[in-house]
C-alpha cells in the first residue's frame, strides 16, 4: 500500500473509561455517548474501523453498580441497566436522564429508534420525496449507530473483515442538545474536511458531447454575460465512448477523445488560466480495455496478458489492482491538469469481501489519494453511510424535473447534518425527463445559491441547456443576479466552511438545531439556517397568477430579522407566510448580522481573498464577525495558515461598527483592501470614519426608502483599524408600509379599481391593525391578502 493511504486515528480508548466482562464490554466515552460490544468468545475490537476512527475521549464522571446477574452504569446524562447476558430487549436498555420525553427516552437493545432521520445514497430517478435512512437527532433525546459491520481498517491503510459474531453498537444519548451530539459525532467519526476556496462558487455542468471550441466558447460567453464560474465540470463524453462493442459499454473510459479535445492538456490550462478547476466524470465499473492508452502499462504491471488484449477487470478489493487504478489510469491526468474526480458509481453496493460496498472503496482511496499533489484533497461523489461526511463533495444524482423534486431538496440538504453530512451538491434545475418550466428553474437556482454547493446541470437533451439565456427575461435576469451572488458569497462561505471543518457547525442546520423546544421549528422543514448570521427560505411552489407572488411558510425566531434583499424589518418568535415574486425568496439576516462578500462592482470569476469588500451589517443588535481567510487550497489546515479580521457592530444610541486590523497569517491577503459598508435598518446617515483614530472624510449614500447606508471607503491597508460611529441617537428603522404595499399592489394582476380601493385603506388606516381589518372585509384573494398581512405586521 502507498503511504498515503494511511490514516491518522486514534482507535483505542482510555482503559478508565471500560466496564468489562468475559462476552460484553462497554466503553463510557462522553456522559451522552456509550459503546457497546458483544462477542460470545470475548473478541473485542479496538481498531478503527469505515465509520468510527477515535475512541480516545476524556473519561467522564460515571457510576458503576456490579451485581451478580446485573451491571448498571449510571453517568449525568444516561442510565444503563444490563443482566450480563446477550444482548436482547429486555436484558439491556439506555435511558436518557432528565425528563426529555415522558415515555419515549429509553432505548432497549434491539428496537428501532425514532428518529428525526438522515440522508441516504442518491436522489436517482426521484420525482419527489423519498425515505431517507436513520440520522444522529431524535426528538426522543436518543440516537444509535450499529458499527458491528463495518470492516477494520489496518495500520497500514487497508481494510480487513471484522469478526461477524461481534455486536457493537454506538448508543448517543444527547437529549436535544443536537449541536453536541452533532460535534461528538465528529470526533468520534472524523471531522468534515476544509473544502478548496474554489469549491464554493458556481460549478458549470452538463451532460453533453462538448467539443474543446464549443466548451471555450461557452466560458467566453459567461464572461462576456459576467456570470462567474469557479469550476468546469466536463461530463463522461471526455473520454471515447462510441467504442468496438466488442469491448462492451463505453460507459467506463480513461481515454480522452481527440475527436472532441485534441490538446486535453492545453484546454485544461486555458480553463486555469480563466480561473476555473476542471473535475471529470468516471464510472470505473467496466475496468480497463486493451484501446486504452495506458492499459499496456497498467496490465504489465498487473501480469495480464496484454498481447492478447485481455481486459483488467475493476476489483477494487484487490490492493494491487488498486495502486495501478491510480498510478496509470488517474495520477497522470491530474498530471495533466484534472484537478479532483466526479466518482459516478452506479454500481451496487457488492463487492469479492461480504459487506464491502465499492462505492465505500472509491471514495476513501480517491479521496486519501488526491492528497498527493500537496494541495487539499477533493472527490465529488455519493453518500455511502455514516463517515461519508470525510470524503467531500457529496453527488446527490439523476433527479427528475419537476416542482415535486425542487420542493423535497431543502428539507433534504439541511436533513442531511443530522447524519453530519453537509456538503451535498444537487443538479441544479433538475436533471432529466419533466418538463420546460421557466420559473421552477429560476426557483432551483435561487434555492442552489443558498445551497451548499452550487452545481448546474442537465442531462443530454438539446432542449435541456441551464445557460440564463435559455430563459424568459426575468428569469435570465434574476438567474444571472443569482449566479453573481453566489461567487460574491465566497468570504462568508468560507468562514462557514472553517466552522464546519473546526466546530462541526454544518453551513445548512435546521431550524430546530438553536431551538430544540420549539414546536414550530420542527414543522418548516424546507426552512434552515445558512451559516450563522442567515436564514434561508427558499421557495418551492408555483406563483399565484393574480399576486404575482409565491408563498413559503417560516418561522422566525426571537427579536428582529431583516429581508437580505428589500431589507424589510422583521419581529420574531412566530410563524409567518412569507410572499415573494419569481426576482427574489425569503433570505433573513438576524439583527446584528455581519456579511462579508466579494464586491463585484468589477466583474472577476477569481476565488482569491479579494481586493474589495461588500459588508452587510443589519442593524438592531450587537455583533461580531471573524472573516476568516488562508491560501484556499493549503493540504494541511494549520493554525498559522490563517488570517482573521474581526468586524464588530456595537449597537447603542450611538452605535460602532469597526474593522479591526488583519492578524494572523496576512501573507495571504491583499496589502490594501477597498469596503462597501451597506447599513440596513439605520435612521440617520450622520458618521464619523476613522482611520487608526484619525478621522478622514466619508462618502456616503442613504436610501431613504429601504433605510439603507452606504459608506464607501477606498483602499486601505489591511493593518489599519477602520471605525464608524453614528453621530446621532439612533434608533431601528420602521418599515415604509405604504411603498411596500403600492410595489405589491402594482405588479398584482386585479381590478384597477380593486387596488385603488385597497391602497386607499393602507395609507388611511390609522395602524396595521385597523388596516388588517379593512381589508378583510373585502374578501380578497387568500394569496394577495396573505401578502399584505405580511407587508402590515411584519414589524410590531
Amino acid at each position: 500500500m502507498r503511504v498515503i493511504y494511511k490514516m491518522k486515528t486514534h482507535p483505542e480508548c482510555h482503559r478508565d473509561a471500560v466496564v468489562q466482562g468475559s462476552n460484553y464490554r462497554f466503553t463510557v466515552l462522553t456522559s451522552k455517548l456509550i459503546r457497546l460490544e458483544y462477542n460470545s468468545k470475548g473478541l473485542f475490537e479496538d481498531r478503527a474501523t469505515q465509520t468510527v476512527l477515535n475512541r480516545n475521549f476524556p473519561v467522564p464522571q460515571f457510576e458503576i453498580i456490579d451485581k451478580e446477574n446485573s451491571l448498571e452504569i449510571i453517568t449525568d446524562d444516561v442510565h444503563m441497566i444490563y443482566n450480563k447476558g446477550k444482548f436482547t430487549k429486555s436484558g439491556l436498555s439506555f435511558q436518557v436522564r432528565g425528563n426529555v420525553t415522558n415515555y419515549h427516552s429509553i432505548w432497549h437493545f434491539g428496537e428501532e429508534t425514532t428518529d428525526l432521520k438522515g440522508t441516504t445514497r442518491t436522489l436517482d430517478h426521484a420525482d419527489g420525496e423519498i425515505p431517507l435512512e436513520h440520522g444522529l437527532i431524535s426528538k426522543n433525546g436518543f440516537s444509535v449507530i450499529d458499527d458491528s459491520h463495518s470492516l477494520i481498517i489496518s495500520k497500514d491503510g487497508w481494510v480487513v473483515p471484522r469478526n461477524e459474531e461481534t455486536i457493537d453498537f454506538y448508543f448517543l444519548g444527547y437529549g436535544h442538545s443536537y449541536q453536541e451530539c452533532l460535534k461528538d459525532f465528529y470526533t468520534l467519526c472524523g471531522k468534515t474536511p476544509l473544502l478548496p476556496r474554489y469549491t464554493l462558487g458556481n460549478w458549470w455542468s452538463r451532460y453533453h458531447k462538448y467539443t474543446e471550441t464549443e466548451y471555450k466558447e461557452l466560458m467566453k460567453r459567461f464572461e462576456k454575460e459576467q456570470i462567474p464560474f469557479s469550476i468546469a465540470v466536463i461530463d463522461m463524453d471526455w473520454h471515447l465512448v462510441d467504442i468496438d462493442p466488442k469491448f462492451g459499454s463505453g460507459w467506463t473510459g480513461y481515454t480522452w477523445n481527440k475527436d472532441f479535445f485534441p490538446d486535453p492538456e492545453g484546454f485544461m490550462n486555458w480553463l486555469h488560466k480563466n480561473h476555473m478547476k476542471i473535475t471529470l466524470n468516471v464510472h470505473p465499473a467496466d475496468g480497463v480495455r486493451s484501446f486504452e492508452d495506458n492499459y499496456i502499462k497498467m496490465a504489465k504491471a498487473l501480469g495480464i496478458n496484454y498481447e492478447k488484449g485481455e481486459k483488467i477487470n475493476f476489483d477494487i478489493t484487490d490492493e494491487e489492482f488498486l495502486d495501478a487504478y491510480f498510478q496509470y489510469l488517474h495520477n497522470p491526468l491530474e498530471d495533466e491538469g484534472v484537478d479532483f474526480w466526479w466518482i459516478d458509481w452506479q454500481s451496487g453496493n457488492l463487492s469479492k469481501i461480504p459487506g464491502l460496498d465499492p462505492l465505500w472503496m472509491l471514495n476513501h482511496y480517491h479521496y486519501l489519494d488526491s492528497k498527493r499533489r500537496g494541495t487539499r484533497p477533493l472527490i465529488f461523489s455519493r453518500y455511502s453511510g455514516f463517515g461519508s461526511h470525510r470524503y467531500p463533495i457529496g453527488f446527490s444524482g439523476d433527479t427528475v424535473i419537476s416542482w415535486e423534486s425542487l420542493d423535497f431538496q431543502p428539507y433534504f440538504t439541511a436533513n442531511a447534518s443530522n447524519a453530519g453530512y453537509s456538503w451535498w451538491s444537487h443538479d441544479i434545475g433538475g436533471h432529466m425527463h419533466g418538463y420546460k418550466d421557466d420559473e421552477l428553474c429560476t426557483r432551483w437556482v435561487q434555492f442552489g445559491v443558498f445551497s451548499p454547493i452550487m452545481r448546474l446541470h442537465s442531462t443530454d437533451n438539446p432542449f435541456n441547456g441551464k445557460e440564463p439565456w435559455n430563459y424568459n427575461k426575468i428569469s435570465e435576469l434574476t438567474m444571472k443576479k443569482y449566479l453573481k451572488l453566489r461567487h460574491a458569497l465566497i468570504p462568508y462561505l468560507y468562514t462557514m466552511n472553517r466552522y464546519a471543518s473546526r466546530e462541526g457547525k454544518p453551513l445548512l442546520r435546521p431550524m430546530y438545531y438553536l431551538e430544540p423546544e420549539q414546536p414550530e421549528t420542527y414543522e418548516v422543514p424546507n426552512e434552515y439556517y445558512f451559516g450563522t448570521e442567515l436564514i434561508a427560505c427558499p421557495i418551492t411552489k408555483t406563483i399565484d397568477k393574480k399576486a404575482s407572488v409565491a408563498k413559503v411558510n417560516a418561522w422566525i425566531p426571537k427579536g428582529l430579522w431583516f429581508d437580505f434583499f428589500n431589507g424589510r424589518i422583521y419581529t420574531g418568535n412566530r410563524m409567518a407566510s412569507l410572499y415573494r415574486g419569481i426576482e427574489d425568496i425569503p433570505v433573513l439576516a438576524k439583527a446584528g448580522a455581519i456579511v462579508p462578500m466579494t464586491d463585484l462592482t468589477e466583474y472577476t470569476n477569481e476565488v482569491n481573498n479579494p481586493k474589495a469588500l461588500e459588508v452587510k451589517i443589519f442593524a438592531g443588535n450587537s455583533g461580531e464577525f471573524h472573516l476568516y481567510e488562508d491560501a484556499g487550497d493549503t493540504a494541511e489546515d494549520l493554525d498559522e495558515n490563517w488570517a482573521d479580521t474581526i468586524m464588530k457592530l456595537n449597537w447603542c444610541e450611538h452605535p460602532e461598527f469597526i474593522i479591526e486590523a488583519a492578524k494572523g497569517n496576512i501573507s495571504v491577503l491583499p496589502k490594501k483592501r477597498s469596503f462597501k459598508l451597506k447599513f440596513y435598518g439605520i435612521t440617520n446617515n450622520n458618521i464619523l470614519l476613522k482611520i487608526n483614530d484619525i478621522e478622514v472624510e466619508s462618502s456616503v449614500i442613504y436610501d431613504d426608502k429601504m433605510h439603507l447606508l452606504t459608506v464607501h471607503i477606498p483602499k486601505v491597508d489591511i493593518l489599519n483599524k477602520i471605525t464608524i460611529r453614528f453621530l446621532n441617537r439612533t434608533e431601528v428603522a420602521n418599515n415604509n408600509i405604504v411603498s411596500e404595499a403600492y410595489e405589491f399592489l402594482h405588479n398584482c394582476q386585479i381590478e384597477y379599481d380593486l387596488k385603488s380601493n385597497i391602497y386607499n385603506y393602507i395609507k388611511e388606516a390609522p395602524n396595521s391593525i385597523s388596516a388588517i381589518s379593512s381589508l378583510a372585509a373585502l374578501n380578497l384573494e387568500p394569496t394577495i391578502f396573505g401578502a399584505l398581512c405580511e407587508i402590515l405586521s411584519a414589524k410590531y
